[in-house]
């Protein structure tokens, strides 16, 4: 008699997150506001502007001088970047299941004081090579900064209302480009690369550092799916049961298929993306001001669900959101030139980016489990980054066969559908199981 598969938390009920009895709290219902909690996620959207904007926004406008510096070509300099990704992907799950065992302060402070440190390290770097295991440094620092990290421990902490903490963060973190693009770029005009770094070390050792040792508490506030003290204590770990049983639902790898292919086809448009729209014959001026509709149409589209869809599931959300990549792309491959049309493309692009942030961060809660957060997403996480990191070589290796952009443009629309065909199967899948 083939015996039935068994819940990691020996219920099936509080894997899903839904109202039972004993250990567990109420998962109807929307928890009062507790005190603290909009100093909680505006401590956190401070530390994801400058993590963002100090591990992520800042290399691309630093790279140009340090490779003039040290005579590298442009792979060799973005070699390290890939490396950094790389490291990331690893680690996503180990973070994250730290997180799920109540060390998210620990995880988060340190990831900020060891980029400090990494970051005065690359500001005194004397030869190229040095870069690289400098990168696999930063590249855990990105694992233990960045969002994937934030949301667990607001997961934690927040339960049934990780939802509207998760959104709020999201548009703090959308700022990240704003702050830091400008800042960094005044600081290498009146004070070089070198020093440039030294800056934003500090404000990593001095603010990070603080924020997320003062704001973040390692216990779990009671909340939908999270157990209580009292819980019995042969409760299984969930970190080492829950992506097991995560692993088993065909949500899951719909999900897994959907970012995956998101992140490197992002990935790979955003590295591309002027010299792609400049090879299709529009002016530079016309380049510059389409890309940077980009970040403020990320932010409009996460403004949008905070106030009208806040209440929508997850899933419908999600699955209304894939549908805009295709669209976009099929904007900037069909309709005539013209900047009507790359503002048309950037306004439906850059809002899908931004609202699949938010879908991202929300879909491990409310269409698989709202146990063992960290761990699950960080299992979403590793494919997902490692093809972050592939994709602009893959794009690159794509154009100089193909002799043109066009193959890449052709690619990535081809992915869009993947990408719509896997969140579509992932919410219906959810949907069946009564998630």
């Amino acid at each position: 008699m083939r015996r039935p598969t068994r819940a990691p938390s020996g219920d099936r009920r509080l894997l899903r997150g839904e109202r039972v009895t004993g250990s567990l709290a109420h998962g109807a219902g929307r928890p009062a506001r507790r005190p603290g909690q909009r100093l909680f996620i505006a401590g956190l959207g401070v530390g994801q502007i400058v993590s963002w904007g100090t591990f992520y926004y800042s290399f691309p406008l630093i790279a140009g001088p340090m490779a003039e510096e040290f005579a590298m070509t442009k792979p060799e300099v973005y070699g390290a970047a890939t490396v950094g990704l790389l490291v990331a992907s690893l680690a996503a799950y180990p973070v994250g299941a730290a997180v799920d065992r109540g060390h998210g302060r620990l995880v988060m402070a340190l990831g900020s004081l060891l980029g400090g440190l990494l970051l005065i390290a690359w500001a005194s770097i004397g030869q190229a090579w040095m870069l690289y295991p400098l990168f696999a440094g930063i590249g855990l620092v990105q694992a233990m900064t960045l969002y994937d990290p934030a949301f667990a421990v607001i997961a934690r902490r927040l339960g049934a209302e990780a939802r509207g903490g998760i959104t709020a963060l999201t548009l703090w973190g959308g700022f990240a480009s704003t702050v830091f693009v400008p800042a960094v770029q005044f600081l290498l005009d009146h004070a070089g690369w070198r020093d440039a770094l030294l800056a934003l070390a500090a404000v990593n050792l001095l603010l990070c550092v603080t924020l997320h040792l003062s704001l973040i508490d390692s216990a779990a506030w009671p909340a939908a799916g999270m157990p209580q003290a009292g819980a019995p204590s042969s409760m299984p770990e969930p970190a080492r049961e829950g992506v097991g049983w995560a692993l088993r639902q065909p949500a899951f790898w719909g999900l897994l298929v959907a970012f995956t292919v998101y992140y490197g086809t992002f990935s790979g448009l955003t590295y591309h993306l002027y010299p792609m729209l400049m090879e299709r014959g529009f002016d530079t001026a016309s380049v510059v001001g389409a890309i940077a509709v980009i970040g403020p149409a990320q932010v409009a589209g996460r403004v949008f669900i905070w106030l009208l869809a806040s209440g929508r599931p997850i899933r419908l959300v999600g699955s209304v959101t894939v549908a805009a990549f295709p669209v976009a792309l099929a904007i900037l491959m069909f309709l005539p030139e013209g900047f009507a049309t790359l503002a048309a493309f950037a306004l439906v692009y850059g809002a899908g980016n931004g609202i699949i942030t938010i879908v991202r961060a929300l879909a491990v809660p409310e269409m698989l489990t709202r146990n063992a957060y960290g761990a699950i997403n960080g299992a979403l996480s590793v494919p997902a980054m490692a093809a972050k990191a592939a994709a602009p070589f893959g794009a690159a290796a794509l154009w100089s066969f193909t002799g043109s952009y066009d193959a890449v443009l052709a690619a990535a629309f081809a992915a869009t559908l993947v990408i719509a065909g896997g969140f579509w199967s992932a919410a219906l899948a959810s949907r069946r199981s009564g998630v």
